[in-house]
């Protein structure tokens, strides 16, 4: 929180837009690190089989290729796990 806090209020007087980029992504992984510590994964699922369990499907497409049917073609919204359990499915495009 102290990190989110330090970059909001620098946003509005930074004028290094590079460093700026640079600050967010660190404590955007730092952030990361923090969930998977406390057992918070990211489902796995592009071009993974279709899986309800772990899966919405928002929309079926065409396969662009056979061996594409019935698995997940893109991701619109990660799903994550906290300790194997499903805190939030994945929003995912089928190919059929």
């Amino acid at each position: 929180m102290d990190n989110f806090e330090r970059a909001i209020s620098s946003i509005d007087t930074a004028k290094d837009v590079d460093a700026v980029k640079e600050g967010i992504k660190l404590i955007y992984n730092n952030f990361k690190d923090f969930l998977r510590q406390k057992g918070v994964k990211e489902i796995e699922a592009k071009e993974n089989d279709f899986d309800t369990d772990l899966h919405e499907a928002i929309a079926k497409i065409p396969a662009p290729d056979e061996k594409l049917k019935g698995k997940v073609i893109d991701v619109t919204e990660k799903g994550y796990t906290l300790n194997d359990k499903v805190i939030r499915f994945s929003k995912v495009v089928v190919g059929e």
